[in-house]
C-alpha cells in the first residue's frame, strides 16, 4: 500500500496548491523494496553513460539545419535536467526567453512548471525537460509538421536515453506530435498512452494556465495521477 506523510514545504512551494484551494502537500515515503532513486553522487551521475550520450545528441542538434527554424534562432534549446530522470516533460517549443537563454521553460511559464513539479514532491533538478522542436518558431507560432518531424529524431533519442518511468506532454502541440494525433487536448487528456515504451500522460501547458486559471485544478488532478503512477512503478 502506498504510504504518505505530511511534508511541510516553504510558502513559495505551496503557492500553486493554495491557488487551487489546497493548504497541505503530501509526499511519498520511501517504499520498502522500491527501485533505487537515480541520484547524482559526488563523483558525477550514477552510470553517466546516458549523460555522455545525451551530450553527443546535443552537439548534433546544436549544428542542425534540417528545417528553416535554424535560420532564425539565437540558440538551440536542446533540453535540461537529470539525464536519469524518472519523470520527463515535453513541451511545444522555445519562446523568446528560452531562445535567448538556450534553456527550456524559463520565464513565467517555467516558474509555474517548477511549482507544479514541487507540488508532487520533486524538484526541477529531478526531472528532464525537452520540447518538440529545439528552435523557436517565428512569433511563437505552432511548429509545422515538417519542423516537428525533422526535430523528432532528437526528441526520440532523448526519450530513449533518459528512459523515464513516466512522460508528460504539456499542451496540445506536444500531445498531438508525441501521439501522432489530431484530437483536441480535451480528448487526449484522461488516458494513458505509450510513447517509445514509456507511459505517457497529457495535461495543459503552463502558459495556458497563466491565461486561464480554471485549468489549474484539472492540471493538478493530472499530476496527482502522474505522481501515483511513479509510486506504483517504484513498488514493482
Amino acid at each position: 500500500m502506498t504510504r504518505w506523510r505530511l511534508d511541510p514545504r516553504t510558502s513559495q512551494e505551496l503557492d500553486y496548491l493554495r491557488e487551487l484551494g489546497f493548504s497541505e502537500l503530501y509526499r511519498p515515503q520511501p517504499i520498502a523494496g522500491s527501485a533505487p532513486q537515480k541520484t547524482p553522487t559526488a563523483g558525477g551521475l550514477v552510470g553517466n553513460q546516458p549523460h555522455e550520450q545525451l551530450d553527443v545528441v546535443r552537439e548534433e542538434a546544436m549544428g542542425c539545419t534540417l528545417c528553416d527554424l535554424s535560420s532564425g534562432r539565437q540558440r538551440v534549446v536542446f533540453g535540461s535536467g537529470n539525464p536519469q530522470a524518472e519523470l520527463m516533460f515535453v513541451g511545444e517549443g522555445p519562446g523568446a526567453e528560452e531562445d535567448r537563454q538556450g534553456l527550456p521553460f524559463v520565464g513565467r511559464a517555467g516558474e509555474l512548471l517548477t511549482k507544479i513539479i514541487q507540488a508532487i514532491g520533486l524538484d526541477r533538478e529531478d526531472v528532464y525537460i525537452a520540447n518538440i522542436v529545439k528552435c523557436r518558431p517565428p512569433d511563437n507560432r505552432d511548429p509545422t509538421s515538417h519542423e516537428a518531424a525533422e526535430c523528432r529524431r532528437y526528441l526520440d533519442r532523448q526519450i530513449d536515453l533518459v528512459r523515464p518511468r513516466v512522460l508528460v506532454a504539456l499542451g496540445r502541440v506536444a500531445a498531438q506530435n508525441l501521439l501522432d494525433s489530431n484530437e483536441t487536448l480535451g480528448r487526449l487528456r484522461g488516458s494513458w498512452y505509450d510513447v517509445r515504451g514509456v507511459p505517457t500522460r497529457v495535461t495543459y501547458h503552463p502558459a495556458a494556465l497563466l491565461r486561464n486559471a480554471s485549468w489549474k485544478r484539472p492540471t493538478w488532478e493530472d499530476m496527482q495521477i502522474v505522481r501515483d503512477r511513479l509510486l506504483e512503478s517504484k513498488a514493482v
